[in-house]
């Protein structure tokens, strides 16, 4: 409460003119003020200007509004990294309304579930996802209306499935390119919802303010020291954690959307050369992807391209491979409770004098607290007390601040525990370095006890990166009858690869103690989310019954 016996705060009120909600949307606007005809959107043969981009978005906040569609109803998208999703993360807030980006690869009973539980009432769908959303319509249990919003895409033709719904461009033909949209009411207003993977049970809905999204939208920029006009390179799915912040992000940079509807090595070292990339994200799996392509697919890719990593700690070989193509990798770590990343293995100049093995051990770290998060550390998750920074004692990585969600929708008991303590409580156990570096462990439930002993498979999966023959590795328990759980390992192979699972355990018993090493290794490849990340939840169904070949 305001002390109104200081002379700080007599006569001196917060009025229009000197405070104002912070919100993304206030990115756009200054950059379509400033550089209006600076190039925001590149898609095949678009170029959009951000005056255009601008006045695009507007229009769909003023037809979302004619539509009746305002303050805290939510619209969700069902779109890949194309121009209608850019403008998505402007025009639907612009409305007062909450952007709910569905995952396109869920299948239609999880995105019926989703609809309905997020009470959408419309929904933006591409073309490619028309099937998919037919099927999830017939799946709802709600029987509210949903207002279907169709795009059409040159680069992929008509839908397989017309929706009859209206189309996206005679939407926003409709509208104003002059709406006058309005700041939000209040910064904790939610500007979107995300639901988590739900890899057990139904998944749960995130809610993100709009102090949260221009927060860590700004962070993006400090963390990598995004110029002017970067290029960036939508290899990140824009449904996952709105993208990490970028769509925002690069609003604030004046910067250029260069969309890319898929994931495809040649697509994308032809987008660096044609437009300048300067920036990308991605999980391991898409650095790898460029990192192991045909040397002819990778000459003429410019120098310096800086590249984000995200979803497990990239190994040394993935460094090496970044370093010969001369790209600049960073290694942040999030969830999506904390609006994607929100620490990041902050690099010292020193560190480029180490060898390639020291390199590839500090830059595995999940590193420090983005510079507008309050905090990130390593608790012992009884007391909430931090846990020695001696890089040995494990507690729960926690977060506090800005860069945090206002809690799971619908669910005030799951909020409730997430939040104990004033910590958000991530399930991510780490250990934390003198230099306050913090190193993951492992999820709590990856955890392998064996014979009473505890076993990361991290650590267990960093040796086995470290092997030539592997792009991917997994490591779950497998029930023993003797020891309970053994470590099982999956590994995905480099093309043309030639291995055996004895030579994996060798391997493995040159670094590690003889009771994390595998006792079976199963060879094939691995399963991932849209996002790149391996789904472990399906590797432990295969290990209880699997015929893992012993090593």
């Amino acid at each position: 409460m305001t002390d109104t016996s200081s002379i700080f705060d007599q006569h001196l009120p917060r009025t229009q003119a000197n405070f104002a909600p912070l919100t993304p949307l206030s990115f756009i606007e200054r950059t379509a003020e400033v550089y209006p005809e600076r190039l925001a959107i590149v898609h095949g043969a678009l170029r959009q200007s951000w005056r255009q981009t601008y006045e695009r978005c507007r229009r769909l906040a003023s037809s979302l509004q004619r539509a009746g569609i305002g303050k805290n109803d939510t619209v969700a998208a069902l779109l890949p990294n194309t121009p209608p999703m850019v403008e998505a993360h402007f025009g639907v807030p612009m409305a007062g309304a909450v952007l709910n980006t569905l995952n396109t690869r869920l299948d239609p009973s999880t995105i019926a579930f989703m609809l309905d539980h997020g009470e959408a009432r419309a929904v933006i769908v591409d073309p490619e996802f028309g099937a998919a959303l037919a099927q999830a319509l017939r799946l709802r249990q709600s029987s509210s209306p949903l207002r279907i919003i169709e795009v059409e895409d040159a680069l992929y033709g008509p839908s397989a499935q017309p929706l009859g719904g209206t189309r996206y461009e005679d939407f926003l033909a409709a509208g104003d390119p002059e709406f006058a949209w309005q700041l939000p009411g209040d910064e904790w207003d939610a500007i979107a919802l995300n639901y988590t993977s739900g890899t057990t049970g139904n998944p749960k809905g995130v809610v993100y303010h709009h102090r949260g999204a221009h927060t860590n939208a700004i962070s993006n920029v400090l963390e990598w020291d995004m110029p002017k006009h970067a290029v960036y390179l939508w290899t990140l799915p824009m449904f996952h954690c709105n993208g990490w912040c970028f769509p925002w992000t690069v609003a604030a940079r004046a910067g250029v959307n260069v969309c890319l509807r898929r994931v495809d090595a040649q697509a994308i070292f032809d987008a660096m050369r044609e437009h300048g990339v300067t920036h990308y994200c991605g999980a391991p799996i898409v650095h790898g992807l460029l990192v192991n392509a045909p040397a002819q697919m990778k000459e003429g890719v410019p120098a310096g391209i800086k590249a984000m990593v995200a979803g497990a700690a990239p190994p040394a070989a993935m460094i090496e491979g970044m370093e010969q193509l001369g790209f600049d990798l960073t290694h942040v770590y999030g969830l999506t409770e904390v609006y994607g990343p929100a620490t990041v293995c902050a690099q010292h100049d020193e560190w480029q004098q180490l060898d390639i093995g020291e390199r590839a051990r500090l830059n595995a770290r999940q590193g420090v607290r983005y510079h507008l998060q309050r905090g990130a550390a390593v608790l012992d998750p009884e007391t909430l007390q931090p846990v020695p920074r001696d890089g040995e004692t494990m507690g729960e990585v926690m977060f506090r601040g800005n860069i945090t969600m206002k809690g799971y929708l619908k669910n005030p008991q799951a909020t409730h525990e997430a939040f104990a303590g004033g910590w958000f409580h991530s399930g991510d156990l780490a250990v934390q370095y003198p230099d306050g570096y913090i190193k993951i462990r492992d999820r709590s439930k990856d955890i392998i006890i064996s014979g009473g002993e505890n076993i990361s498979s991290i650590e267990v999966e960093d040796v086995l990166y470290r092997h030539p023959a592997v792009l991917a590795a997994a490591v779950v328990a497998r029930p023993d009858p003797k020891w309970g759980e053994t470590p099982c390992a999956f590994v995905e192979l480099k093309s043309g690869a030639e291995v055996t699972p004895g030579d994996i355990v060798a391997h493995c018993k040159q670094h590690l103690a003889g009771f994390k090493v595998p006792r079976a290794v199963v060879f094939g490849e691995l399963p991932k989310t849209s996002t790149g990340k391996i789904q472990k939840f399906e590797l432990r169904q295969r290990a209880g019954s699997a015929a893992a070949i012993d090593g």
